[in-house]
């Protein structure tokens, strides 16, 4: 596996969000368990977007956003779900990528575990489920995808024709920005949104 080139993730969020698609996500727990899967939905967001955590400026809960490319941002939404980000771009411009959807690829009945015994494509076909299925809290927060035990391998493997872009989904602001990305016809996307291509 090639380790994680973050050069592609430090231009816009966009480009960083395309880039992901089909990068391997590999997660080791402490007890050396790994579980692996393939990113399949992806959305950017950067500080000139209403919708994304860096819009009103650099706070605590999303510094790590402002720092290099190629990071763990998590947080919690709704006070339930932890979820997963990339951070993009450079160092000082608040910008991210959300992980959606993954297929999953090792390590399955662990990720189903702890899931609560979700199967099929129910495991890890939004950011939350995501997050919650490789075991990602706010303790991987700033963490170094280049290394374990969360590290990302490859990107920029999935040809235009393959990748469906869309307006994003569950926003309240921002919604209308074609800034959601996802392989086309995978089952592990979260759900389905108007076709801009």
């Amino acid at each position: 596996m090639l380790p994680l080139d973050v050069a592609p993730l430090q231009g816009d969020a966009a480009s960083a969000a395309r880039w992901l698609l089909g990068a391997l996500l590999v997660r080791v727990l402490e007890d050396g368990t790994v579980l692996s899967g393939r990113i399949v939905e992806t959305e950017a967001y950067d500080q000139h977007d209403p919708a994304s955590h860096t819009y009103r400026g650099r706070t605590k809960r999303n510094a790590a956003m402002f720092g290099p490319a190629g990071r763990a941002y998590v947080y919690l939404s709704y006070g339930m779900h932890w979820c997963l980000n990339v951070t993009a771009g450079q160092s000082g411009f608040g910008a991210g990528v959300l992980l959606r959807g993954l297929e999953p690829l090792e390590g399955v009945s662990v990720m189903e575990s702890l899931r609560g015994g979700a199967r099929g494509r129910l495991l890890t076909n939004g950011p939350g489920k995501l997050a919650q299925a490789l075991a990602v809290t706010d303790a991987l927060y700033g963490h170094d995808l280049t290394l374990p035990p969360l590290q990302l391998f490859g990107g920029g493997r999935v040809p235009q024709r393959d990748t469906v872009t869309t307006t994003r989904i569950g926003l309240s602001r921002g919604a209308e920005a074609p800034l959601r990305f996802f392989i086309r016809d995978s089952p592990w996307v979260s759900r389905k949104a108007p076709l801009l291509n």
